[in-house]
């Protein structure tokens, strides 16, 4: 049934959602305040007679955008925290890349 997740997209999605909660988590700890957070995250997979069907990547998209005056530089500097703690990620024998935007709340 297409209109169903498949075990692919629910081990992308694992990923992205792993990375989130340790980004926010990390983020409250420093005092960013992030007012949306939107992830275009994608899994790269390859098919071979040899193994079977595999991924080779999956890239996280995060687009954060913080409270008016929020550190930027600081927010960017969390991804890659967060993406050492997360559970996920560090169990999965391909990479996984954060490719993260940072913008602010109009004010």
């Amino acid at each position: 049934d297409r209109t169903r997740y498949n075990p692919e997209e629910l081990l992308v999605m694992a990923i992205s959602s792993c990375h989130m909660l340790w980004y926010l988590h990390l983020c409250a700890d420093q005092k960013v305040v992030v007012v949306d957070y939107i992830d275009d995250a994608s899994g790269t997979m390859v098919e071979d007679a040899e193994r079977g069907g595999y991924f080779t990547e999956v890239v996280l998209r995060p687009v954060v955008t913080l409270a008016g005056g929020g550190d930027a530089a600081l927010a960017r500097s969390l991804h890659e925290r967060a993406h050492h703690f997360c559970f996920v990620a560090n169990s999965v024998n391909f990479e996984v890349r954060i490719e993260p935007t940072i913008a602010h709340r109009p004010e």
